[in-house]
């Protein structure tokens, strides 16, 4: 059974130059009734939700404050060697669970969940929704027992709606003793890039794909609507036993395209004469009202590579998220990681999947990307009017007192 014992906490880390503050990172400890350790875990998060207000859906951002504690609910698991579990509760309600399993050699965090509360006005001001709404995910934080699983790089998990961002970790499950082990498995985004020997001069990088207007058609009518550029990032092993990296536009005027609806599912399929397959799944969630991208397929022809073809898919994605009836919308390039070996790089995308209105977009809904490039002439500009301000006030000021040093005669 755990402890109650609080968490330890340590100041303040870090300031964005954005201006933005990371919460405080924190030490969670479990304890199980002898007093020993069984699970440490030391990071900050960041959470992004969405969620629905009466003037339409609102993301909301906060970080995992200082006064966070570790629930009584918390487990060591049966004589720490089954599943264990870390639960940290935190503000009117809110708690973010780590569900961990282990075999002979490795550990991991086999389920993360986080419930919050959307009766907290707070955090989630004009909720039209009240009561505490529950969400999971797998995650990739795995370990060598006896080892700290250590990730400096963010590490992000997708649950439906909310994004939790933890940054500066280092987690142990199944302790030998009452702290972290000096020996640790990184996470491959801290990992070095593998150098490579000299290469050729690389490929020139081709121009910004063409932006054409898609469209997947079922028995109720249009399920799918999108217009966008297209260009595949692979990297693969030629021939001659080199790894290189290319890009490849999808050129929609050597391109057929069709798809399929269904009341959850819909998939837009592009063909042409080296792209064998390449296929975009939306699917919506009904629960939630939710529509993302959950998966991306690919088939592509290189007549340089060692395997003559390059093939990538993964199923578990969420991505291009909207509101069902409202459509997505970026101007900004988009890189979508797909597998460690391709990316889907795409340009000027407006879409919608479901509740489509003939052939027209619903009410958009911008990305981030946009979001935040609209701050910056913002920020400039109103700082561009203060610095303005401050001259005319100083101006003023010393005309001012150099008119009293006269008198009159």
């Amino acid at each position: 059974m755990a402890a109650p014992g609080g968490a330890r906490r340590r100041p303040l880390l870090l300031l964005l130059f954005a201006g933005l503050v990371h919460g405080a990172s924190a030490v969670f400890v479990v304890k199980n009734g002898n007093g020993t350790a069984c699970i440490m875990a030391d990071f900050s998060a960041t959470f992004l939700t969405s969620y629905d207000t009466r003037s339409g859906p609102q993301n909301k951002s906060f970080e995992l404050p200082a006064g966070a504690e570790v629930s009584n609910s918390s487990s060591c698991g049966k004589e720490n060697a089954s599943d264990s579990s870390l639960v940290i509760t935190f503000g009117r309600g809110h708690t973010l669970t780590l569900i961990f399993t282990r075999n002979a050699t490795r550990y991991e965090v086999q389920l993360m969940r986080f419930a919050y509360n959307l009766s907290d006005t707070d955090t989630f001001p004009n909720s039209s929704s009240t009561g505490v709404k529950t969400v999971e995910s797998a995650t990739d934080i795995k370990a060598d027992i006896n080892k700290t699983y250590r990730c400096v790089s963010e590490t992000q998990v997708n649950m439906d709606n909310v994004t939790v961002t933890l940054r500066d970790a280092a987690i142990q499950a199944y302790l030998s003793s009452s702290n972290f082990s000096r020996e640790e498995t990184r996470c491959e985004q801290d990992l070095p890039t593998p150098t490579t020997p000299p290469q050729p001069a690389p490929t020139p990088a081709p121009a910004s794909p063409a932006v054409f207007r898609y469209n997947v058609s079922g028995s109720n009518g249009t399920c799918l609507l999108a217009s966008m550029g297209l260009q595949l990032n692979v990297t693969y092993r030629t021939v001659d036993n080199k790894t290189v990296t290319r890009e490849f536009n999808v050129n929609p005027n050597k391109t057929t395209f069709g798809g399929n609806c269904s009341a959850t599912l819909a998939t837009l399929e592009l063909h042409s004469e080296n792209l064998l397959l390449l296929a975009l799944q939306f699917v919506m969630n009904e629960s939630s009202s939710r529509v993302f991208l959950q998966g991306v397929q690919l088939n592509l022809t290189l007549p340089d590579a060692k395997e003559g073809s390059f093939t990538a898919t993964n199923s578990s994605l969420r991505a291009l998220q909207a509101t069902a009836g409202n459509s997505y919308k970026c101007n900004a390039e988009q890189r979508l990681r797909v597998t460690s070996s391709f990316s889907l790089n795409m340009f000027r995308v407006w879409l919608q999947a479901f509740r489509v209105d003939g052939d027209k977009f619903g009410p958009v809904e911008e990305c981030r990307l946009d979001e935040n490039s609209m701050l910056i002439p913002i920020a400039v500009g109103g700082a561009l009017a203060g610095l303005v301000l401050i001259v005319l006030l100083a101006y003023l000021i010393g005309r001012k007192r150099s008119h009293a040093g006269y008198q009159t005669i």
